[in-house]
């Protein structure tokens, strides 16, 4: 990985921005699978650091929080007790802003109460004041955001009630989104407008990271084989977002958007920061945000 020149780590990191497979990018770029994936870690796990340092002190007045299902190396159903506590289910935690379209915050892991509180209390950390915050009903938002954002939270959140549709084949049943009979919203704590509480925009995220990170495809066998190459592919795929790609809605990069930046990053400028920026790990923290807890992955 240390022999390859600029040009060809930003045509690597380029292609794996823009949603290409490890073997399509050894393909268009000559490079050898085994380097990508090297070099995609390194970068991952420097995006990771990028963003830790530079997302802090935001001010912001929407966010809206989500979590995209993904596996490492086999199904959940797979899962046997002798494997390694990180194969099966990866979700990632999103926290969007839904103004600036930033990604504040993520964390992949097991979609439990511990990745919860540890999603929650990240977000708290870098934002100021107190934003509206809404959420699907996933029992372990609301006491994660009364415990670090407080009982006097603006948090709401939305229901969404679905009904199975008889007759629909197995693999149309999977693989489309069952009909919704009904959607209600509901205001947790704080002042939250019911009109205002929303996760429509962070669903729509969870599209974009699907088409943009080959290991979110479904039905493909591009899956991560392993949590450390995941968390780092989640990394890249953040840090491209909020600082090379230019959002169609607001005609500029999140990270600039925000005030983070002064201008969108080329992606050579991403990989100086990512590889030769000067930002050490948090303490306390495992860089990728994928981590083991009590039996548990977190």
């Amino acid at each position: 990985m240390n022999i390859l020149s600029l040009e060809q780590k930003i045509a690597v990191i380029s292609a794996l921005a823009e949603g290409l497979s490890i073997r399509s990018t050894e393909r268009l770029t000559g490079v050898h699978r085994d380097t990508i994936m090297r070099l995609g870690v390194r970068v991952g796990l420097g995006c990771d650091r990028l963003h830790d340092y530079l997302f802090r002190d935001l001010n912001v007045a929407a966010i809206q929080l989500d979590e995209l299902w993904a596996f490492i190396g086999k199904k959940q159903r797979r899962v046997e007790v002798d494997d390694d506590q990180t194969k099966g289910d990866a979700y990632t935690f999103i926290a969007l802003d839904q103004t600036q379209k930033a990604i504040l915050a993520y964390r992949t892991g097991k979609r439990n109460g511990d990745n919860t509180e540890l999603f929650v209390t990240d977000l708290r950390a870098r934002v100021l004041g107190s934003p509206m915050i809404s959420s699907d009903a996933f029992r372990y938002y609301e006491p994660a955001i009364e415990l670090t954002f407080g009982s006097q939270a603006n948090y709401g959140q939305i229901i969404k009630r679905v009904a199975p549709g008889p007759g629909i084949a197995e693999a149309a049943r999977r693989y489309s989104p069952p009909p919704i009979v009904a959607v209600v919203r509901r205001s947790v704590s704080g002042n939250s407008p019911y009109e205002k509480i929303c996760t429509s925009h962070v669903e729509r995220q969870n599209l974009s990271v699907r088409m943009a990170s080959r290991r979110f495809t479904r039905l493909t066998n591009g899956f991560s084989k392993k949590a450390e190459n995941h968390g780092a592919a989640v990394s890249l795929y953040v840090a491209h977002y909020n600082f090379c790609r230019v959002h169609e809605r607001i005609r500029t990069t999140p990270a600039a958007a925000l005030g983070i930046t002064d201008r969108p990053w080329s992606i050579a400028e991403l990989l100086k920061g990512a590889l030769e920026g000067a930002v050490s790990e948090p303490p306390g923290r495992r860089v990728g945000r994928f981590r083991i807890i009590d039996g548990g992955a977190a």
